[in-house]
C-alpha cells in the first residue's frame, strides 16, 4: 500500500468569511473556507480546493482581471501570491494592519490595500518568484476611520474610497501637481460601497455611485470648475487652502482634476429599516449598470442604474448577506451568507438557482461511503444527513428530520439506503431512490443512541444508547423491534458487525468489547478487557482481527475466534496536538488530546487509520506495530490546538487575548452581535451563541472502499485526501536495458507484450498508458496473455483510471473483458489482496454505465418517435400514389376527341415515377 496521500479537496463547507469572486470568464465562483480557497466550476459542475493555506482565516480574496494572480490576505494581514492557473504559492507577505479591502487596477500596474485609515499603492507584482515582488509606491491619508471599499476608475488614473467616518474620498493613482483629494460628504453611516460609472468621460450626468449602510444611495456628477469661480465650491467637493493651488494644475492633467464633484440624486432602498451589507456593480453596457444590494435581513435588491429601477428584490437566506459578486456577462449574481455557511448564485432573468450549497451549520460528527465509493453520508451537530458526490465535491440531498444532533451514518451493503442515529432518540432509515424517510426505528423507552450498525444482508439494524447501556436490534424491512442487548455497564461507544462472521461487536466506556451472536443467544458472550473507556472500535475487511481504542492512547488488536490480544500500539506521543488558548497545562500534559475517538482498517487490512481530539491523522502498519505517517489536517491559527507553545504576551489580567470579544470586529460585524438581549438582573447569558473558539479536531474517519483515498470529519470540514497518480514512481526489476528509448523502440517494432512488460517494471505512469493505448484492439488476448500474474493489479488500475478519464471506452472494456477471461481464476484466489484494485474498477465502470444509460434511453425514445413519424409518411406515399394511378388510368381527352397535350402528360408521367421512386427508397 502506497502512502503519498495529498490533500485533494474540502467537502462540507463550501464559504466561511470574506468575499466571493467570479473568474474572468464567468464561470467559477472562489470562496474562502477557512484558511483554504475553494473553485467552483459552475459549467462542469465540479469544486476543487486549492492546495495553499494560510496561516489564519481568509478574510480578503483579489484576482488580477486576467484571472492569472490570486491574492489571499487573512485576518491578520498576512499575504499569499498565488500562481492561479498552477496553484503555486510565489511568495509570502505580511502587511502591517488588517486588510479589509483590497483591488488590481483595470491596467495591472498597481493594487490597492486598506490599512486601517490608510490606503497604500503596491506594485502588481509579476507571475514569477521573486525576493522581494511587493513594492510599496505610496500612502493616502485623509479618513478619520478605517477604510472599508475601494474601487478604480475604468483608465486606472484614479481611485475612490469609503469610510467608517461616513465620507468617500477621490485620489490620484499618480502624483498631479496641484491637486487634491476630493471628500464626499453628506452620507449618515458608513460606505459600504463606492463606484464609478462605466465609460466615464466629461459632462457625464451621473458619474459616480455611493451605498451607505443605512440605505442610501447618492449620485454624484463632474463638474469643470470655472475659470471666473475659482475656489467656489457647490456645496460639496474639496477645498483649497491655496488660491495659487488651483490654477498650478497644468493644462495637460486629467481631466477629472480639473472638476468638482456634485451631488445630484438621492436614492433611498426602502427595505424596513434593513442594514446594507455588501454592495456590487456591473458595467452591462454603456448606458446602464446593474448594482445588486445585500442587507442583514438575508433579502437582495437588484436595481437598473442610473435610473435607480428595481427589477427584482428576493429572501435567499435567513441571515444576513455578508458578499456579493456579479459575473463578467451580468448573469449570474453569487451571494454568501457567513453564520450559515451558505453559497448561493443566482441567475436573476431566468430566476433560478445555477449553484445552491450549504454546509453543516456545527460540526460534522460522522461520515460513510457507499459500496462503491461515488458518494459520501454525514451527519452533523445540526441534525441534517447530507448527502455528497465524491468525484464533485457537491452536496445534491439533505435530509432534515432529525431534531438533534446526529451521531453516526452508515449506507445499506446494495448502497440504496442511509441510516442515521441520533441523540433525538430515532434511528432513521432514508430512501436513496425517492430521496424520503421510509423508516423510523425508536426504543420502548426514550433514549439517546450514541452509535449504529447494519449487518452485511442490510436487513437487521442495531444501534447503541448512552442510558439505558444496551443494543437495541431492529429490522429494517418491518421496523419491529427483535432484540435488546444488555450486559454493557457504561454508555456504548460503537457496534459494528463482523464482515464475515455472524458477530456483532460492541465497545462502551465500561472498559470492555464484547462480542455477541445476535443469531444464536444460546452462545456465550466474549468479553475483551481494557485498562481504560473504550471510545471506539473497528474490525479487518476479512473479519479476522479487531481494532480498540482507549482513553489511555492506547490501540489494542484482537481475534475475535478466541479472544486473545494480539497487540498494541501506544500513541499518546503520536496523537499529542497543540495547547488550547485556556490551558494552564503544557501541550504534553494535556488530556483532552492524548487518545483516538475514530479508526477504520485500510481496504487491504494491512494498516489502519486513526484520528482524535487534535489536528494530526496517523496511519499505523498493524503487523510492523509503527507509525508509517501523520498528516496533519490544518495549520489554522484560528483555530485552539494548533500551537504547541503559546506566547506569554498574548496574556492579560483578563484572560488570554484571543478570547476577549473585540466590538470593532471589522466590516462584516455589526454592534447588533455583540448586544446582549437577556433580561435586567438576569444572571444567565444567551447560550445560543459561541463563546469559545473552534477546536481542530478529527471526530471521524474513514477509507474509501478502493483504497485510493480517506477522508476526515474535520472541524474545518470534510477533508479528502486521495493518492496522486501523476507523481508516482516505483520502477521495479530494473537492469541496464530497462529504458523509456528500448520500450520505444520495441513499440515501434510492433512487440507490444514486451514493451508494456518494460513499462510495467519502470512503473512510469505516462509511458505505462502510452503503451497500453498503443495495443491494437486485436492483438489485446496475445498481450494479456503473455504478461506475468504479478503485473495484472497493476494494469487494472490503470484500465480504471483509463475508463474515467478516456474516452476510448470499447478499447478499455476489451481489456477488462479479456483479462477476466484468461486470469480470472487468479483473481479470484487472490481477491482479498486486490480488493481495492476491483473496487476502483467497479466504481469506474459503474460511474460511466449509470452515465451510458441515461443517453441510451433518450436516444431509445428519440428512435421510437422517428420510426413512427416514418411509417406515418409511408402510409401517406402510398395513398397519394394510388389517388394518382386512378387518374392515369382515365386519361383526360381535349374538347376535339384527341388527348391532352404530351407535355402536361410527361409531367404526370414524372410525378408518378418520382413518387414510385420515393416509395421504393423508403
Amino acid at each position: 500500500m502506497k502512502f503519498n496521500f495529498q490533500f485533494s479537496n474540502l467537502c462540507g463547507t463550501v464559504y466561511r468569511q470574506g468575499n466571493i469572486l467570479f473568474t474572468p470568464d464567468g464561470n467559477s465562483v472562489l470562496s474562502p473556507v477557512g484558511n483554504r480557497v475553494s473553485v467552483l466550476d459552475l459549467v462542469n459542475h465540479k469544486s476543487r480546493t486549492l492546495p495553499f493555506e494560510n496561516r489564519r482565516n481568509i478574510s480578503r480574496l483579489c484576482l488580477s482581471p486576467d484571472g492569472s494572480t490570486l491574492i489571499s490576505v487573512d485576518e491578520n494581514g498576512g499575504a499569499l501570491l498565488v500562481n492561479f492557473h498552477k496553484a503555486v504559492v510565489l511568495c509570502q507577505f505580511q502587511f502591517k494592519a488588517k486588510v479589509l479591502d483590497l483591488q488590481f487596477s483595470p491596467d495591472m500596474k498597481f493594487i490597492a490595500v486598506t490599512s486601517e485609515q490608510h490606503i497604500q499603492i503596491w506594485k502588481a507584482p509579476p507571475l514569477v518568484s521573486q525576493f522581494r515582488p511587493f513594492h510599496l509606491i505610496r500612502t493616502f491619508t485623509g479618513h478619520y476611520d478605517d477604510v472599508l471599499c475601494l474601487t478604480w476608475s475604468p483608465d486606472s488614473k484614479f481611485l475612490i474610497s469609503g469610510s467608517r467616518d461616513m465620507a468617500c474620498r477621490l485620489y490620484s493613482a499618480e502624483p498631479i501637481k496641484g491637486y487634491l483629494p476630493i471628500t464626499l460628504t453628506g452620507h449618515r453611516n458608513h460606505i459600504v460601497g463606492a463606484f464609478f460609472r462605466y465609460g466615464l468621460k466629461p459632462g457625464m450626468d451621473e458619474s459616480l455611485y455611493t451605498v451607505a449602510k443605512d440605505g442610501a444611495l447618492f449620485t454624484w456628477k463632474f463638474v469643470p470648475i470655472d475659470q471666473d469661480e475659482k475656489g467656489r465650491r457647490f456645496g460639496v467637493g474639496r477645498s483649497f487652502k491655496k488660491r495659487d493651488q488651483i490654477e498650478a494644475i497644468s493644462d495637460d492633467a486629467h481631466w477629472i482634476a480639473k472638476c468638482n464633484v456634485v451631488m445630484v440624486k438621492k436614492h433611498y432602498f426602502q427595505q424596513n429599516h434593513a442594514k446594507v451589507v455588501c454592495a456590487a456593480l456591473h458595467h452591462s453596457n454603456k448606458i446602464s449598470e446593474l448594482l445588486v444590494v445585500g442587507f442583514d435581513t438575508g433579502v437582495f435588491g437588484l436595481f437598473e442604474m442610473p435610473e435607480f429601477n428595481m427589477i427584482h428584490t428576493l429572501s435567499i437566506s435567513q441571515k444576513r448577506i455578508t458578499s456579493v459578486a456579479i459575473n463578467n456577462t451580468g448573469e449570474w449574481l453569487a451571494f454568501g451568507a457567513e453564520k450559515l455557511g451558505q453559497l448561493l448564485v443566482w441567475e436573476w432573468q431566468s430566476e433560478t438557482y445555477i449553484l445552491k450549497q450549504q454546509g453543516h451549520f456545527f460540526d460534522m460528527n460522522s461520515i460513510a461511503y457507499s459500496p462503491d465509493g461515488q458518494l459520501i453520508a454525514t451527519g452533523g451537530d445540526d441534525g441534517k444527513v447530507k448527502l455528497w458526490n465524491a468525484s464533485t465535491g457537491f452536496c445534491f440531498v439533505t435530509f432534515s428530520e432529525h431534531t438533534g444532533p446526529v451521531n453516526q451514518v452508515v449506507f445499506s451493503s446494495k448502497g440504496n439506503v442511509v441510516v442515521s442515529s441520533s441523540l433525538d432518540g430515532t434511528v432513521r432509515a432514508f430512501d436513496l431512490v425517492r430521496y424520503r424517510n421510509f423508516r423510523t426505528f425508536t426504543s420502548p423507552e426514550p433514549t439517546q443512541f450514541t452509535c449504529l450498525a447494519l449487518d452485511n444482508s442490510g436487513e437487521m439494524v442495531v444501534a447503541g444508547s448512552l442510558d439505558p447501556f444496551e443494543v437495541y436490534v431492529w429490522s429494517l424491512r418491518t421496523a419491529r423491534l427483535l432484540d435488546v442487548l444488555s450486559g454493557h455497564t457504561g454508555p456504548l461507544s460503537g457496534v459494528l458487525f463482523n464482515p464475515a462472521h455472524p458477530y456483532l461487536i460492541s465497545s462502551s466506556w465500561d472498559k470492555t468489547v464484547r462480542i455477541w451472536d445476535v443469531y444464536n443467544r444460546k452462545v456465550a458472550v466474549e468479553s475483551l478487557d481494557h485498562s481504560g473507556e473504550v471510545l471506539c472500535v473497528a474490525v479487518r475487511p476479512d473479519g479476522d482481527q479487531v481494532c480498540s481504542a482507549d482513553l489511555t492512547g492506547q490501540l489494542y488488536f484482537w481475534d475475535p475466534q478466541d479472544g486473545t490480544l494480539e497487540g498494541t500500539i501506544e500513541g499518546r506521543k503520536d496523537i499529542m496536538g497543540g495547547r488550547r488558548r485556556d490551558d494552564a497545562r503544557e501541550a504534553k500534559n494535556a488530556t483532552h488530546s492524548l487518545a483516538f475517538t475514530s479508526l477504520c482498517y485500510s481496504a487491504d487490512g494491512k494498516c489502519i487509520l486513526a484520528g482524535g481530539n487534535s489536528k494530526y491523522v496517523c496511519i499505523y502498519h498493524i503487523q510492523q506495530r509503527v507509525l508509517l505517517k501523520r498528516f496533519e489536517i490544518t495549520n489554522n491559527l484560528s483555530l485552539d490546538g494548533i500551537l504547541t507553545y503559546l506566547n506569554s504576551k498574548n496574556m492579560t489580567e483578563a484572560g488570554p487575548l484571543a478570547l476577549i470579544d473585540d466590538e470593532d470586529g471589522g466590516s462584516g460585524s455589526d454592534k447588533e452581535d455583540f448586544k446582549d438581549n437577556s433580561l435586567p438582573g438576569a444572571k444567565r447569558s444567551d447560550f445560543s451563541k459561541r463563546k469559545t473558539p473552534l477546536v481542530a479536531r478529527t471526530k471521524c474517519v474513514k477509507f474509501s472502499p478502493d483504497g485510493r483515498q480517506w477522508a476526515a470529519a474535520s472541524t474545518e470540514g470534510l477533508m479528502i485526501y486521495s493518492l496522486d497518480q501523476n507523481l508516482y514512481f516505483d520502477p521495479q526489476d530494473l537492469d541496464m536495458e530497462v529504458t523509456p528509448e528500448n520500450a520505444q523502440i520495441l513499440l515501434e517494432e510492433k512487440q507490444y507484450a514486451k514493451a508494456l512488460v518494460m513499462a510495467l517494471r519502470l512503473n512510469e505512469q505516462k509511458l505505462l498508458k502510452t503503451m497500453a493505448e498503443t495495443v491494437p484492439m486485436d492483438e489485446i488476448l496475445s498481450v494479456v496473455s503473455s504478461i506475468p500474474v504479478h503485473y495484472i493489479e497493476r494494469i487494472l488500475v490503470l484500465i480504471g483510471e483509463g475508463i474515467n478519464s478516456s474516452p476510448h471506452l470499447q478499447f478499455y472494456l476489451t481489456w477488462v473483458q479479456t483479462i477476466l477471461t484468461i486470469h480470472g481464476k487468479s483473481l479470484e484466489k487472490n481477491s482479498m489482496k486486490m480488493l481495492s484494485t476491483l473496487r476502483s474498477v467497479h466504481k469506474a465502470l459503474s460511474a460511466k454505465y449509470s452515465s451510458i444509460s441515461s443517453i441510451c434511453q433518450d436516444n431509445s425514445y428519440t428512435l421510437r418517435y422517428l420510426t413512427k413519424q416514418k411509417v406515418k409518411n409511408v402510409g401517406s406515399s402510398a395513398s397519394r400514389l394510388s389517388s394518382t394511378k386512378d387518374v392515369d388510368d382515365k386519361e383526360p381527352k381535349s374538347s376535339k376527341g384527341g388527348p391532352v397535350d404530351g407535355k402536361r402528360s410527361k409531367q404526370s408521367s414524372t410525378s408518378v415515377e418520382n413518387i414510385k421512386n420515393r416509395k421504393r427508397k423508403s
